[in-house]
Parts: C-alpha cells; structure tokens; sequence
C-alpha cells in the first residue's frame, strides 16, 4: 500500500518516513529482528527519491531505532537481552554464594559468563576524590573489569577504592576470591552499610565502540555506584557502561 508524503506540511520527506516506519515499529507491524522493505520497496511505498529513503533510514539509525548489517540489509533493532537485576545482586547471601552482581544476572538468564580484570593504581582526579571524600591525588585502587555473555563483551565496569582500604588484600589481585571485592572490603572490616546507583546515557566513546562492538548510534546506559560502609564512609565508585541494546535494568522495591 502506497503511503501519500505531504508534500505541503513543511516536514521534510525523509523525516516524514522515518516517522511512518517509527510508528510502524512501534505498532508491531515491523517486529523486532525483521528486516526492513529494501530501498527499491520503499522508494515505490513513499514515492520519493532513494536518497530520501537513505536519509530516513540513517536517521532510524542514528536513533538507534534500526541497525544495517553489510551485506544482508536493514534490520529493526531487537530488545534488551539481558536484565540486570537489582533485588539482591548486592546483598551478603548473594556474595556468600558467589553469585553476586554480573554472577546472578548470569545465573538467572542462562548465559555463560566471563571477565577480564587489570588492577592498577593511580591518583584520585578531582571527580574520584570528591565522590570518596578523599585528598586529591590520593592513591587509589582501580579494578578495571570487561564482562562478556557467551563470549560477547556487554559491560564495562571501572571501580576504584581508596588504597588505603584494600592494600594487603586480594582486592588488589585480579581474582578477588569467592564474593568479590565486597566479601573482602567486609573481611577487612569494612561493613557495607549502603549502595547508590546513578543512572544516565550517551552515546559511546571510541574506544567504548571498539571493545563492546557496538554498531553505528547505539547509546549506553551508564551506572555509578557508590557503596558505603555503615558509618557512611564511601569504599567504592563503580562507573560502569552497557550498551543499550543489549541490557535493561530491573529495579524492585516494597512500597511504604
């Protein structure tokens, strides 16, 4: 069926057909993983030229609506597959078990799942320093982790923890043990008494790009946690990246 362009309303043609496949989306019409009509099928369903259906096709993509694969066409781009749960990712029964964090998401949804780990050191930055209260420059211990779901890299997570808290410890080696960097913060006698998590999005950085394989405008999701201990010392900032189609996150709480 022929779909009329207004060519009086003032709205550029290619933004009118990014927005009628939007809605078509959206609708159900064109599901998730279906690949698009082929610019042939669309130049004759819009009646407009083929560098309007490029530009409305790339403007799909750069809003991470559609995603193009060399050789095989356009694609619409398939939901979240995996759910970051956040009821008892972080609780002492979880870490107890080993399946704290990335290890219950991984338990839960199947996935095999696998982390690369470099430990260094470095001087808090202004930002570090002022999110654990600490002196500007003050040593800190970064745990800079690549997490995978069989075999796909799909979060960055970066943390850092005033040296002063883990030096003699396994949170300075790459394998933490059983309960990871927490179990250890606590056999230290550092009682985690809270967590807070912000949660934002951008688009990725180069290198983001690189590491997660990321196609051309998809964004992600940014979290940074900041846990701390029970007298309301801060213990750890972890900055971490997900791309956005490949991750949701679930957030559960009783109401008061």
């Amino acid at each position: 069926m022929r779909v009329m362009v207004d060519r009086t309303s003032g709205v550029p043609a290619f933004r009118q057909v990014a927005a009628d496949l939007r809605e078509r989306i959206a609708a159900g019409e064109l599901t998730a993983g279906a690949r698009l009509p082929s610019e042939r099928e669309l130049v004759d369903s819009y009646g407009v030229s083929r560098p309007t259906i490029r530009d409305a096709v790339n403007l799909l993509r750069t809003e991470g609506v559609v995603v193009a694969e060399h050789g095989r066409g356009v694609f619409v781009r398939r939901a979240a597959q995996i759910q970051r749960l956040a009821r008892t990712r972080l609780s002492r029964a979880a870490r107890a078990q080993n399946k704290g964090a990335f290890l219950a998401d991984a338990a839960e949804q199947g996935f095999t799942p696998t982390t690369t780990v470099t430990v260094r050191f470095e001087p808090a930055n202004d930002r570090v320093a002022g999110i654990l209260a600490l002196e500007a420059g003050a040593e800190v211990t970064v745990r800079d982790r690549v997490m995978s779901a069989d075999g796909q890299a799909v979060q960055l997570a970066v943390s850092r923890l005033p040296r002063v808290f883990t030096r003699g410890t396994a949170a300075e080696q790459e394998d933490t043990g059983a309960g990871g960097v927490y179990a250890r913060l606590e056999e230290a006698g550092h009682a985690i008494g809270t967590y807070a998590e912000h949660v934002g999005s951008r688009m990725p950085t180069p290198d983001e790009l690189s590491t997660l394989q990321l196609q051309s405008g998809t964004p992600v999701i940014t979290v940074t946690r900041v846990a701390y201990r029970e007298d309301g010392t801060p213990l750890e900032v972890n900055d971490m990246t997900v791309p956005a189609d490949r991750y949701g996150l679930s957030y559960e709480w009783a109401a008061d």
